[in-house]
């Protein structure tokens, strides 16, 4: 069973890179029902610039993209997919999405999805993500990987 998964080995696994790559670290997995991980936020962050100046707010949309990945690197480690040009994963909806309390540079955002279904090359995942303990977002995402040509 795998226990963790450091950059290296997460950046083998999703094909997303900087300034996407949105996962830090892999604390626990439990192969093909769970998995959890870790984002460090920093105020460096380019998009910290534009949303906000005034007071950096880490944007909703990329915590979505946040259980998006750490679902990938869930559905990639039952599958035993790899990073590469011939395939991809592709959102196919977003479902429940709340947003609880800000994320500010400095937090560091826990990520814990879980494996509600599998079926024809589409994958829905529970997603939410705590700081501090405190629930931050929770959301389902429906993706699908596929082979590019």
């Amino acid at each position: 069973m795998i226990q963790e998964l450091d950059i290296c080995q997460i950046r083998d696994i999703l094909p997303h890179r900087y300034p996407f790559l949105l996962i830090d670290r892999v604390i626990n997995v439990v192969p093909g029902k769970q998995l959890t991980a870790i984002k460090n936020v920093t105020v460096n962050e380019p998009f910290f610039d534009g949303h906000f100046p005034h007071r950096p707010i880490f944007p909703g949309v990329l915590m979505l993209e946040c259980i998006a990945q750490a679902s990938a690197l869930l559905a990639s480690l039952a599958l035993d997919a790899r990073a590469s040009q011939k395939n991809l994963y592709l959102f196919a909806g977003v479902d429940k999405a709340r947003f609880k309390r800000p994320v500010e540079p400095g937090d560091q955002m826990v990520i814990e999805v879980s494996l509600a279904a599998h079926k024809k090359g589409l994958w829905r995942c529970s997603g939410r993500i705590e700081v501090d303990g405190q629930l931050t977002c929770s959301s389902d995402v429906l993706f699908t990987h596929r082979a590019i040509e």
